[in-house]
Parts: C-alpha cells; sequence; structure tokens
C-alpha cells in the first residue's frame, strides 16, 4: 500500500511518514498542493492524506483539483478546525473522510485501512487465497493454520499481489506500491523480496512468474510458471 503525505508541518508530516513506514506502507510527502497534484496525477496512491491549512492551494482545493483531473485515490483529510462547516466542505470538496487534530496514530492507520479497503473496488477485511490469508489490520499472515513472520516489505508485496489477484502484476507495480520515490528501479529488489516469500510461505509455491510478464499468486487461472 502506498499512500502520499500532504502536510507542510516538517515535523508532523515526518510523524506521519514514519509510522506509516513502521506499518509496512510506502509513504511520500508533499508539503505543497501544487506539489501533491502532479504526484496523486503521476502515481495510483492507494490513499492520501491532505492537510487542510496548506500555503499556496487549501487542502480544499487541493482536494477538488485532484477530483476534477481524475485523481480517484480515497483522501483522508487532516485539520485542526473542528467545525461542522469545515467538515462539509471538505467532504463536499470530494475527500472520503476527516480526522481532526491532534489524533492518535493508532486510529489514522484504521482509517486509511477502510478507505484503502473502499477505494476503487471493494476489498474484503482479510485476504485469503487457498490455506493463505493475510489481515492488513493485524498485520498476521497465516498458512496452513501457521502464522508465517514476514518483514514489513515481504508483507506489503504479499498483499498487493493478494489485492490484485488472479492478475499479474509487473515488477515495477510492485515497486511503485511497495516502495517510496526513492526506490532504484534498476535493482533486483522485488526479486529478491519474492524469492524471501517463497521461501516463507513454503511449498506449493504461492506465488508464480511469467517472464515478461510479472507476479501473480498461484491456483489462479493462466497462471504461468513457478520461477
Amino acid at each position: 500500500m502506498r499512500v502520499l503525505v500532504v502536510e507542510d508541518e516538517q515535523r508532523m508530516a515526518s510523524v506521519i511518514r514514519s509510522s506509516l513506514v513502521k506499518e509496512g506502507l510506502a509513504a511520500d510527502v508533499a508539503q505543497r498542493g501544487e506539489d501533491a497534484l502532479w504526484m496523486a496525477r503521476a502515481v495510483d496512491y492507494d490513499a492520501i492524506v491532505l492537510d487542510l491549512m496548506l500555503p499556496g492551494l487549501s487542502g480544499f482545493e487541493t482536494c477538488r483539483r485532484m477530483r476534477a483531473s481524475g485523481v480517484w485515490s480515497p483522501v483522508l483529510m487532516l485539520t485542526a478546525r473542528d467545525a461542522v462547516a469545515d467538515r462539509v466542505e471538505g467532504l463536499d470538496s470530494g475527500a472520503d473522510d476527516y480526522l481532526v487534530k491532534p489524533f492518535a496514530l493508532a486510529e489514522l492507520h484504521a482509517r486509511l485501512r477502510a478507505l484503502a479497503r473502499r477505494g476503487r473496488r471493494e476489498r474484503p477485511v482479510v485476504l485469503s487465497v487457498g490455506e493463505l490469508t493475510l489481515d492488513p489490520a493485524r498485520r498476521l499472515v497465516r498458512r496452513r493454520g501457521a502464522d508465517v513472520a514476514l518483514s514489513a516489505k515481504e508483507f506489503a508485496v504479499l498483499e498487493a499481489l493478494l489485492c490484485a489477484a488472479p492478475a499479474f502484476l509487473s515488477a515495477e507495480s510492485l515497486l511503485e506500491q511497495a516502495w517510496d520515490e526513492h526506490a532504484d528501479p534498476f535493482t533486483n529488489t522485488v526479486t529478491v523480496t519474492i524469492g524471501r516469500l517463497r521461501r516463507k510461505l513454503g511449498d506449493p509455491p504461492v506465488i508464480a512468474t511469467t517472464p515478461g510478464v510479472g507476479y501473480r499468486i498461484a491456483g489462479q487461472r493462466g497462471l504461468g510458471q513457478n520461477g
């Protein structure tokens, strides 16, 4: 899951980004609405955390312009203002949810998970294929009833594949969803992570590869060769 954090207060932006990264998410930061607009158009974010009070374009106007330009990533709007009129304007500008400062990071994470599930298509609370289950809220993966310990990036890659099933995801798509803007597209990071996932999840292999196409969850129709 990849999130865009739009917050001009550097300390707050750093705290939010660090908390998301610790949860295994990829997070990019923009400090101005103008920057958020081009970033949201360039990357298909799973969710956007958007502060209301920004220099230049306000959060309201930034959200309106995102929607007008065809950006439909779920938006969680942040504000220190708790007036009903502000909440109404935020929702009417295209935001999907509203969170008043100060807030608990755990609540921010839970609201983002809920928004991501309700995104472009409905997503179940727990993702499962056969004997494999992944619980995003509790950060748990199980296969045949046994817990599987995964790193944050391994978890993010597996979640992306399960959300996309039965479709293939290219290495570039996985890099975009599970890493941030600083990831090097010319490394074998995705290949290495997929290899570790296969070993940890055991046999029969859960992830299938089709050279030149990408990766998908095994056991789906149109499956390529494992490897």
